[in-house]
């Protein structure tokens, strides 16, 4: 056991959402060429909104991938290509979460408490800083590992730097010179606590900001054995911030390449499993028949040559993933790596529909009493979504969610009417109030299904606006989740640009089959 082993890190995947690693500039922060090195050493590891998608996946079925029609006889496969084709899927998949999610960052990993190894890691640490400190206090001391050790660190301080720091790493090289220090411990002359110490202040020259409160702790160590361990805990930490700092600066230049390479391995994916679109091609033959009934009814244009173009029919056939019935239908191949996201998107309308319906019933209910009063608008909002926050969960139990939410909403309308000189509410417009709240539950609900629909435009019409960089304006009633509402539309349109970006050849090629008619034999061309 020569060295300490490397605390492992982890990539971190998905949404949400929120905050990014962007380490201010010290010198040596920019180590963008490093970044790669070190990124690929890591594993995926939850985002913020993990616990959001944990309860997506707790709630959906996995899709059925079964009875799939076969175009052509299955052929048998090797095991080698078998982990080949996986191998390259997970790659495929990572390169994927890096673009897709914002949120995206290395995180060190944390064992679970009381695991097996967690504990056989904490024996094997404690093992060799034992060994370490009883050869130091030898007589006289031993420097075998130390010497291991702090080679180690020049090799960890010197993957930090780029090319221009120059004048760091001639430092670092003559500091650290490693048969100097191998003669020095020959010699009895080394002093590991000096070279420490230099070694902390290189690290405070090199790290990030957010690490300058870990450095200021290592300076207060003054036991050379718990400071060499401490080093090595906040270089794991530099480590993970080096690889943050680096996917930052390099996913505006990625786009292109990552696209490229996803399209080169679904392309490697397709040629193995020749039936690999079969659920995509259903998926838009469905929106496309989708689209000429509803123009056949006179409910929408969809009958006009336009409307049937190949660029509206994926956009319909995109917003469609947000009304998916994933316990029961499988989800199209080319979007299925971004499955989870769409789900969560999808409750996420769901939330605001209902959130905007309530929200209209209520000032169409109350009347112009209330509708110029300042603030009632957000604590109506806070009231609602606090009541709506567990809609998706299995114990969420919309009619007695909504028969306590009718009864406090009258109280605080009463209150509200009070205060301001308005007389309070009346019985039957409290009754009428709770009847409607109640009744907004039923699937064929007016005001639900009007603000549904407006829902569903906006984001269609983002969709469709994206490529021009302008908002749709937004439909009326909409405005209390304005905010939640064009976040959700720029994340959507997001997602669907990178999806086209990546799959359009495939989609082409099959909406060309769907839209192009098949003439009989006897048809004059």
């Amino acid at each position: 056991m020569l060295a300490p082993p490397s605390t492992e890190e982890s990539v971190s995947q998905r949404r949400p959402i929120r905050g990014r690693l962007r380490p201010c500039q010290k010198e040596g922060d920019h180590r963008e060429g490093e970044g790669d090195k070190e990124s690929k050493e890591e594993r995926t590891q939850d985002a913020p909104e993990e616990a959001v998608r944990k309860r997506v996946r707790a709630n959906t079925p996995s899709p059925h991938r079964g009875n799939t029609p076969q175009a052509s006889p299955p052929r048998f496969v090797s095991v080698e290509e078998l982990m080949e084709t996986a191998k390259g899927v997970t790659n495929m998949a990572l390169a994927h979460e890096i673009m897709v999610n914002h949120a995206f960052q290395v995180k060190p990993a944390e064992l679970p408490e009381g695991s097996l190894e967690r504990r056989v890691k904490e024996i094997v640490h404690k093992a060799f800083w034992d060994c370490l400190e009883a050869q130091l206090k030898e007589d006289p001391p031993t420097y075998g590992h130390s010497i291991k050790l702090l080679a180690e660190i020049k090799e960890t301080l010197l993957s930090f730097l780029l090319p221009g720091h120059g004048r760091l790493r001639s430092r670092i090289e003559e500091v650290l010179d490693l048969p100097l220090i191998q003669q020095q411990a020959e010699n009895g002359a080394l002093d590991i606590s000096q070279l420490s110490q230099f070694i902390v202040g290189m690290m405070g020259s090199l790290c990030a900001p957010c690490r300058d409160d870990d450095i200021n702790k290592l300076k207060e160590i003054t036991d050379v054995v718990p400071l060499l361990k401490a080093i090595f805990s906040v270089l794991d930490l530099m480590k993970v911030d080096m690889a943050n700092f680096a996917l930052t600066s390099i996913r505006p230049h990625l786009m292109q390449q990552s696209a490229e390479y996803e399209r080169s391995k679904f392309q490697d994916f397709l040629e193995k499993h020749p039936n690999a679109l079969d659920y995509t091609e259903k998926w838009l033959e469905d929106t496309v028949r989708c689209l000429r009934e509803a123009g056949a009814d006179g409910s929408c244009a969809a009958s006009d040559p336009p409307s049937l173009l190949p660029v509206n029919v994926h956009n319909h056939a995109y917003l469609r993933l947000l009304r998916w019935d994933h316990a029961s239908d499988p989800f199209p191949e080319t979007v299925l790596m971004d499955q989870v996201r769409f789900q969560e998107m999808q409750q996420e309308v769901e939330q605001l529909v209902l959130l905007s319906s309530l929200l209209l019933i209520i000032y169409t209910t109350t009347g112009e009493a209330i509708s110029g009063l300042p603030g009632l608008m957000e604590t109506l909002k806070n009231t609602v979504s606090v009541m709506l926050a567990d809609m998706h969960t299995p114990s969420f139990s919309a009619q007695e969610a909504l028969a306590t939410l009718g009864e406090k909403l009258c109280v605080e309308l009463s209150q509200c009417l009070s205060q301001h000189g308005y007389s309070p509410f009346s019985a039957d417009r409290k009754s009428a109030l709770k009847g409607q709240i109640s009744a907004i539950v039923q699937p064929d609900n007016t005001i639900r299904k009007l603000m549904e629909s407006r829902v569903q435009n906006y984001l269609l019409a983002s969709l469709e606006s994206s490529q021009h960089k302008t908002p749709p304006p937004l439909p009326g009633g909409l405005a209390p989740v304005s905010r939640e509402l064009k976040e959700l539309a720029v994340r959507f349109s997001r997602l669907i640009n990178f999806n086209k970006l990546v799959f359009s050849p495939f989609y082409q090629k099959i909406l060309h089959n769907i839209l192009t008619p098949v003439e009989s034999p006897g048809t004059e061309t």
